[in-house]
């Protein structure tokens, strides 16, 4: 989504659009290993000496208020984020905690065959697969 989408979104819904809402959007929608709100404030801090944590974790309930993430908890205390909603299985290392979007043709196929056989419109879904990876077995 660029710039001018999300401004768009922000003031239909009744939000401003700031510069540090418009940073956390950016430097979440580029990432695909699913940042924490502390990672994200971490790596924010320096370029926007004024933001807090706080922002940060209002900011994402916001986005995923609009759709544009989804909140993650796993095994863990803390919570992840995912900017990409649509169809995929999250592969969660168990023991280091890294997680990847795993996408295949063969995952929609399978929904859609799902969601039929139950005959519903689901609101969400989140599919979550735990191993081992690579570097920690």
């Amino acid at each position: 989504m660029d710039d001018q989408e999300l401004f768009t979104l922000f003031r239909k819904n009744g939000y401003k659009v700031t510069t540090q809402r418009l940073a956390i959007y950016k430097f979440i929608a580029t990432r695909e290993d699913h940042p924490s709100a502390d990672q994200i404030y971490q790596a924010l801090k320096n370029d926007y000496p004024t933001i807090s944590l706080g922002t940060v974790y209002k900011t994402l309930d916001l986005l995923e208020k609009l759709g544009l993430l989804q909140k993650l908890k796993f095994n863990e205390d803390r919570v992840r984020y995912d900017p990409d909603m649509e169809l995929h299985i999250n592969m969660v290392c168990s023991k280091c905690g890294q997680i990847y979007d795993y996408k295949a043709e063969n995952v929609k196929k399978l929904w859609n065959i799902i969601i039929s056989d139950i005959g519903i419109k689901p609101l969400g879904q989140r599919f979550d697969l735990y191993y081992e990876c690579d570097n920690c077995k």
